[in-house]
């Protein structure tokens, strides 16, 4: 999706129906601000208030995601160009979450090490020793359920048996064993426990 077109198109629409930043933002109870970063092609409406928005600016969310007013004969192909792009955000998306749930786990792991190598190289009193490790893994420990969270929402996870890829709630990632992105669980489509592999794209 172009922001950029999508932003001048909301200006556009909004200026038809003869309504200003402020006024616009007020009938969708949000801030003229958030309006004014739409416009200028540094932000998206919200999912909640696409809807909302649309109604308030007479056009269709195919229209608002297209960044243009749709004409009829094209409009099943301008609905999958967007559903592909869409797709294709998602992906991209879930690749940067991956690699930052990699750089979260090097980060907390090297503080964790760091310290523990002090605490066992430097001498020291036993109590400082000791708080130095608790501090070390205080990071590790905040940043784990995050990390696991990033795992569980990016990308699907594909049944080894089946081929069906979905994405699994918080709670079977978390009770799941697991070989680095490659966790044992059960399939919600064949119901059968398999080894589920991490992929990015549903195709």
């Amino acid at each position: 999706m172009n922001q950029a077109k999508i932003g001048k198109f909301i200006a556009e629409c909004r200026r038809s129906n003869n309504l200003t930043q402020a006024q616009l933002a007020e009938k969708l109870n949000i801030t003229d601000r958030a309006v004014s970063k739409w416009e200028n092609g540094k932000s998206m409406p919200d999912s909640s208030i696409m809807l909302d928005l649309c109604k308030e600016l007479g056009i269709t969310v195919n229209d608002l995601l297209s960044g243009e007013v749709v004409v009829m004969e094209n409009y099943n192909e301008n609905s999958e160009k967007i559903i592909l792009n869409m797709v294709k955000e998602k992906e991209k998306n879930d690749k940067l979450l991956l690699r930052c749930e990699i750089l979260m786990g090097v980060v907390c792991i090297s503080i964790m090490l760091a310290l523990t190598v002090v605490a066992s190289l430097v001498a020291m009193e036993e109590w400082l020793r000791v708080l130095l490790i608790l501090i070390g893994l205080v990071p590790l420990l905040i940043a784990c359920p995050f990390m696991l969270k990033i795992e569980q929402i990016a990308g699907y996870y594909e049944c080894k048996k089946c081929g069906h890829k979905y994405v699994p709630d918080y709670k079977s990632v978390f009770a799941a064993m697991h070989i680095n992105r490659t966790r044992y669980m059960k399939c919600p489509e064949c119901n059968k426990k398999s080894w589920h592999k991490k992929v990015i794209s549903k195709d």
